[in-house]
């Protein structure tokens, strides 16, 4: 029941960060593309980038970690014996 009830509550925390981090990276698209100085808008629009990989490489990291977590079997301590 615990491993249903944090696979749910997962999936819904990850579709609610990615969510998240395109409403951010939308408005960030907006407000870069209504710059006027050709040199400001290079800038942000790198600065933009950086934003963008961060955010949603940080969402992947975390669902895959979170996810390892979760399904990975539980182990009984072992004495230092045989892997099998």
């Amino acid at each position: 029941m615990k491993m249903i009830l944090a696979s749910v509550l997962t999936t819904i925390l990850i579709v609610a960060m990615t969510l998240g981090a395109m409403f951010i990276l939308v408005q960030a698209t907006e407000y870069v593309t209504s710059l006027e100085s050709p040199l400001q808008r290079a800038a942000a629009m790198g600065a933009e980038l950086l934003l963008g990989v961060v955010l949603l490489l940080g969402t992947v990291w975390l669902a895959t970690h979170l996810a390892v977590r979760i399904f990975t079997p539980k182990q009984s301590p072992s004495a230092g014996g045989p892997v099998v």
